[in-house]
């Protein structure tokens, strides 16, 4: 099984040519769109967002990760990793630093790749192909690196602030709600939430934060569009108090 995450968004062409790519070296594989509106140009929020998706993956599945804002930098390598199981390719701009960070066992390449690709495009033609061998069972031309080269030293384990929107308007955030109590407020936008398990738990408009399904603080609105009212996008941080 091969999930695709990416920015691009469903229109246009690129998810399209990204799956001819694998097409052509794995015909035979099964793809998920994972989801192709990642936050854009955002490798740091989309590292804690796949981190919290990765659970819910079928185990022993290949990850195609391309939040790559830097392509075309010749120091951002195309990487593969293999992490308890499961392999994901992709830039290392961070995009993967939470699933080194904590897999039991970890296994990182940089892909060789010649002079045969587009400058501005290595999801279809560094990412895809080296994903669709890997469906194969053949690992691509690539050589082991340390995965200390790939981890962000300045980036924290949880991270308050607001890392996707979905169309409702809720606010995932960056932070494990393990981490925090029922009775702890969060303070954005200099507004004051509090806690509830779910949206029948408060009326009609209300604004709370709760445990989401993959195991993130989330801010929302009941029946209404919290990002919306409290004014804020992705980045937006906040306080726990």
């Amino acid at each position: 099984m091969i999930y695709l995450f990416t920015d691009f968004g469903v229109l246009g062409p690129y998810v399209g040519q990204m799956k001819s790519a694998l097409y052509m070296v794995s015909p035979k594989s099964q793809y998920i769109d994972l989801m192709h509106d990642a936050p854009p140009f955002n490798p740091m929020a989309s590292a804690y967002l796949l981190s919290a998706l990765t659970p819910y993956m079928h185990p022993e599945s290949i990850v195609v990760a391309v939040v790559d804002p830097g392509v075309g930098n010749p120091t951002r390598r195309p990487v593969m990793i293999e992490a308890d199981k499961r392999w994901f390719v992709g830039p290392d701009n961070g995009l993967f630093f939470h699933i080194i960070k904590n897999a039991a066992s970890v296994k990182c390449y940089e892909i060789i790749t010649d002079d045969n690709i587009s400058a501005s495009f290595h999801g279809r033609d560094v990412f895809a192909p080296a994903a669709g061998k890997l469906a194969n069972n053949i690992l691509p031309p690539a050589k082991l690196i340390e995965e200390k080269l790939l981890l962000k030293p300045d980036w924290p384990n949880d991270l308050s602030e607001v890392i996707y929107i979905d169309h409702y308007g809720n606010m995932m955030t960056g932070l494990r709600a393990k981490n925090l109590k029922n009775n702890n407020l969060l303070k954005i936008a200099g507004v004051e939430v509090p806690h509830a398990v779910v949206f029948s738990r408060v009326t009609k408009d209300s604004l709370f934060w709760y445990e989401n399904s993959i195991g993130l603080v989330e801010i929302s609105i009941n029946c209404g569009n919290a990002a919306r009212r409290l004014g804020v996008s992705v980045g937006a941080s906040f306080s726990v108090d």
